[in-house]
């Protein structure tokens, strides 16, 4: 087995096996590799209970780590997921939040493991990279909405005409 140079670690209180097998049902490019055992007791835990899992999401290498309740999650890390199309966008937030997960806005929500989400069709980090005009009204769209309106985006980044 392979270990990356460089894996993202999220800290979960007891969780990472089960958040880690809906990131890989929910996205593609998305796997559990492993899941390993505490071999001794420690503060949150028993020997015996799932202390990390390994994991890939949308092909970013992840270690989950059952660490108990001392850190909470925030939205100062999130995963940022482009989509294609409003049925993209809808599937994977409607995903998250009918699994425990909450709304935000601006494309934000947030699993029920508290891990942040950024559900961005392509067709507005298109319009930010355009700028002008065409990026102020995109984002001032953005700005009004929870979920990403692919079609009032796009209407957006045409303007007034």
């Amino acid at each position: 087995m392979t270990i990356a140079k460089n894996t993202i670690c999220i800290w979960y209180d007891r969780d990472a096996e089960a958040a880690a097998r809906f990131y890989a049902a929910t996205f593609p490019d998305s796997s559990v590799e492993g899941v390993y055992r505490a071999p001794a007791d420690y503060p949150s835990g028993k020997a015996g209970d799932v202390l990390t899992v390994n994991f890939t999401v949308a092909g970013i290498p992840c270690i989950g780590l059952n660490g108990g309740p001392a850190f909470r999650q925030s939205q100062a890390f999130s995963f940022q997921i482009a989509t294609e199309d409003q049925e993209e966008t809808d599937r994977y937030w409607n995903a998250i939040i009918a699994n425990g997960g909450t709304e935000n806005v601006c494309g934000w929500c947030q699993d029920r493991w508290g891990v942040s989400w950024q559900i961005t069709p392509r067709t507005l980090s298109e319009a930010m990279m355009t700028g002008g005009e065409e990026a102020k009204r995109a984002f001032v769209a953005m700005m009004e909405m929870g979920k990403i309106d692919v079609a009032a985006i796009d209407a957006a980044r045409r303007g007034p005409g």
